[in-house]
């Protein structure tokens, strides 16, 4: 449906006034965007995005992503008129404590939200994930396409775009040919600040082009017949497979007396500004006004026409379980979040290993019992140990490879994973060295506002790093992670910690798991166990003079300095403590010592280790290159400087000085 008339012009009223009056009420917001790329989103939902309102998570729904987050007024009006369960009170309490439209898109909270959004770039390479996904998912179950196809779209501005997350999103996608996928740009010639001119300079048609997209322009960002053709020509089947760009040419704050201006950006217009706009729009009625024919409008465009392609999808459905019972029961189970965890006694466990090792061994042990694992690392991932043997690559010859290389990407590793997990069906992982987690560390506290169980692995976790020196040697990384709320740390001290830490992040469903992984080899534990690791900290050997505290490959090195100590008759229990953030959500913590007596120790930041022990040993300071063994020494790791600082903190006298 190609044809527009006056009720169109009367719904795209109404989807403006409505935010206006969403922001005015809250007296915060964001107009600015909202006024001129009003127009594009009407157009596609209208014409092109497929959903119902009535089953707003169906696996067969097109996914929308408002990557520009900060326009999330515009998108709950256009949720409103389009008959999702978000009722008029619900906009009339935008921004407001407990509401269903907060001031960014947040997912599981807004029905028709398909991604948390606002930290700009963000949304656009979560879009890529939940391309890769669809194009991946499919793929693994030949037959289901009728019904797990779909489109991605993800909505963005200039702050999007000049994020340098954005550059790796569409970098990756046009290498992907992932011609599932269109953003829609608004190109409206300003940010918060000022004009794009001052921050802006790139042809941004001829980047997208650069990187393998195909590239659609309209001229006017009011032209509701020129949007739809742009969009219809970028969705279409073409020889040339990639995804699309949709550049919309806008005047940002449109309507309004602040039209072209960047002061519109981000400041509520007021009821008198906003109603002079609304007059000029054509919509001249009081705050929270819907004419019914606004409403009927999207019921017979976007809810009659997702309704039955969905039904559609259903009755394809229907058939791919008739021809293909046992492969459709699978991918039930995977849309349904089941968690697969492969039986332990098909691991071998080795008396001496570095966990990275275990970890490669262990994915490859899960590869076949998971059907629905993806994932790589940020181009290390001959150092990870993250290749699925025999699994294939992920690339537009071949969708069902398991492997991804997502490239010197961090950040988008992270986003995509989130994407992944957003879509719904599969189970990725990715990662790199702990040090560089600081380039994903925006995309982890993402997977933890979402609530996703995303999977993130990082190794060379200490100074044990040694020849690539203190560039490569993480200090913070570790007490920066445990502090982002709802993620699961797990630093594992042999293979049946790594074993436990695995398991926790496969039935895990409310928030992303880090596994901290050595790349030095590690002894396994004559008393460790998957089953206490799990519960986040557990006592490895008694001890009634002090406790010694430790994670990691420091655990082997506490029962080191116990050893030493008991030659001086000193008897030290040894806690291990895979899991800072379980430890502290423990009902009864495994210490029977009072604090003083507690010595934790780290090779690492310890200042959150202050919280269960009086005495820590731990570096401030950056790393050092150099041997392995020279650095460890150097920093006073090794045994016997432990054991003499234990000495120095508790018994004085019986110390080297």
């Amino acid at each position: 449906m190609n044809h527009f008339d006056e009720i169109d012009d009367l719904t795209l009223g109404a989807l403006r006034a409505l935010a206006l009056d969403e922001i005015d009420t809250a007296n915060s917001g964001h107009p600015g965007m909202a006024l001129d790329i009003a127009p594009a989103l009407y157009v596609l939902y209208r014409d092109f995005l497929v959903s119902d309102p009535s089953r707003p998570l169906h696996p067969g729904r097109d996914r929308f992503v408002l990557s520009a987050g900060h326009v999330s007024a515009l998108l709950y009006a256009m949720l409103h008129l389009a008959a999702y369960d978000l009722p008029l009170e619900e906009l009339k309490r935008f921004r407001q404590l407990g509401s269903k439209c907060p001031g960014h898109p947040e997912w599981g909270l807004t029905p028709g939200v398909d991604a948390t959004s606002g930290p700009l770039g963000q949304g656009l390479a979560q879009a890529v994930g939940m391309a890769v996904a669809e194009k991946a998912l499919k793929a693994r179950f030949p037959g289901s396409e009728g019904y797990l196809s779909h489109r991605v779209y993800a909505l963005c501005g200039d702050g999007c775009l000049e994020e340098g997350l954005s550059q790796e999103a569409i970098s990756f996608a046009g290498l992907q040919k992932l011609d599932n996928l269109t953003f829609i740009y608004d190109a409206n010639g300003s940010t918060l600040d000022n004009p794009t001119s001052v921050s802006l300079v790139e042809d941004v048609a001829l980047r997208f082009k650069a990187a393998g997209w195909d590239v659609y322009e309209v001229n006017d960002g009011n032209d509701l017949r020129a949007i739809h053709d742009a969009i219809e020509e970028a969705v279409s089947l073409k020889e040339n497979k990639a995804p699309s760009l949709v550049i919309v040419h806008t005047s940002i704050g449109y309507g309004s007396e602040l039209q072209g201006s960047h002061k519109v950006h981000g400041s509520p217009l007021g009821f008198e500004m906003s109603a002079k706009a609304k007059e000029k729009l054509g919509y001249p009625y009081p705050p929270f006004t819907v004419k019914k024919e606004a409403y009927q409008r999207l019921a017979e465009t976007f809810a009659e026409r997702g309704h039955l392609a969905l039904l559609e999808k259903d009755r394809s459905l229907k058939g791919y379980e008739k021809e293909h019972p046992e492969e459709a029961a699978i991918l039930s189970s995977l849309l349904a979040g089941k968690s697969f965890v492969p039986p332990r006694d098909k691991f071998e466990l080795k008396e001496k290993e570095a966990t990275r090792n275990t970890s490669g061994r262990y994915l490859n042990l899960l590869s076949g019992v998971h059907p629905g694992l993806i994932g790589g690392a940020a181009d290390v991932a001959g150092s990870l140990k993250t290749d699925l043997k025999g699994s294939g690559r992920f690339s537009p010859e071949d969708r069902s490879g398991k492997n991804l290389a997502y490239g010197i990407r961090e950040f988008l590793t992270g986003s995509i994973e989130n994407g992944i997990l957003l879509s719904g069906g599969l189970f990725p992982y990715g990662g790199t060295f702990l040090v560089f987690s600081d380039y994903m560390k925006a995309a982890i506290r993402m997977s933890a506002l979402e609530h996703l169980p995303t999977l993130y692995l990082f190794s060379h976790d200490s100074i044990a790093v040694g020849e690539d020196g203190p560039t490569h040697e993480p200090i913070e990384q570790l007490s920066g992670l445990r502090l982002i709320p709802g993620l699961l740390d797990f630093r594992p001290a042999d293979g049946r910690e790594l074993v436990a830490g695995y398991e926790l992040a496969l039935e895990r469903k409310g928030g992303p798991t880090v596994l901290v992984l050595s790349r030095q080899d590690l002894p396994l534990l004559e008393h460790s166990s998957v089953d206490k690791a799990k519960l986040g900290a557990y006592r490895l050997e008694e001890g009634n003079d002090l406790e010694l505290i430790a994670s990691g490959s420091e655990v082997s090195l506490a029962l080191e300095v116990r050893s030493l100590l008991k030659e001086k008759g000193i008897e030290a229990a040894v806690v291990s403590v895979p899991s800072f953030n379980l430890l502290g959500a423990m009902k009864e913590p495994p210490f029977r010592l009072e604090r003083s007596r507690r010595i934790a120790i780290e090779m690492a930041s310890g200042a959150l280790w202050y919280r269960y022990a009086e005495h820590v040993v731990s570096i401030e300071s950056f790393g050092a290159s150099g041997k392995e063994k020279e650095v460890i020494a150097h920093f006073g790791f090794d045994a016997e400087a432990v054991a003499e600082k234990v000495l120095d903190a508790f018994l004085p006298s019986k110390g080297g000085h």
